[in-house]
Order: C-alpha cells, then structure tokens, then sequence
C-alpha cells in the first residue's frame, strides 16, 4: 500500500488548504484513515481520522470547527479541509492507513497505523 499526500503549501493566517491522501489500492477502503502533524522540535501529533466507511470521524479539539476530515473510497481519496488557519497549525501533514479494525478510541494512536504518506509541508505566516 502505497499513500500519496498532496496539497500543502503556504498560507496566511486566517487562508484555507486542502490536503489530499490517495492510496495506491481500494483494499484500504474497509479502514480508517487518519492524518498527523510533526512540527519542527515537536512529536507527532494526531489531527483527524475517519471510519472506512466514513460514518465516523474524529477530531483533535484544537482544530475542531476548523479542520473538517472526508474520504471517497470510489476514487482512494481521504480529504483534509483546513480553515482558519493559525500559525501554530505549521507543521508537516501525513496521512496513514490502518489495515486492521480498531475502535475510534485508537484512532488517535499513531502506533495502530501500518503505512504512512510522506507527508506534506504546510506552513501558515502570521
């Protein structure tokens, strides 16, 4: 499985980006997605995740109102709209796939993803 992230980009605060995931194979169809940050000096941290079927989906409070996660199993895409972009929202965006079932209190556990994107700078000026 082989995930491709696109999309990011520079923006200034209060701009707006959309990042996109397609996956090499609809066998990832039947599981969640998720998308990460790592900002310079930072762990990585969760953003975003959402059920194969797109049913469910979770959000870290701090983007919550602003970041809005989808996917399209049709065409192996999983969208990430981001809004109101703030400063603190830099940071290198990967998208991941886990490839087995997990309740949605895993999917902010990066350990339970198996395959990753290689990411996509976004940087948001003040």
């Amino acid at each position: 499985v082989q995930l491709q992230a696109s999309g990011g980009g520079l923006v200034q605060a209060g701009g707006s980006l959309r990042l996109s995931c397609t996956a090499s194979t609809r066998s990832v169809s039947p599981y969640a997605m998720g998308w990460f940050r790592q900002a310079p000096e930072k762990e990585r941290e969760f953003v975003a995740a959402i059920s194969g079927s797109g049913g469910s989906t979770y959000v870290q409070d701090s983007v919550k109102g602003r970041f809005t996660i989808s996917r399209d199993n049709a065409k192996r895409t999983m969208s990430l709209q981001m809004n109101s972009l703030k400063p603190e929202d830099t940071a290198v965006y990967y998208c991941a796939v886990m490839l087995q079932y997990y309740s949605g209190s895993d999917y902010t556990d990066a350990n339970k993803y198996e395959y990753w994107g290689q990411g996509t700078q976004v940087t948001v000026s003040s």
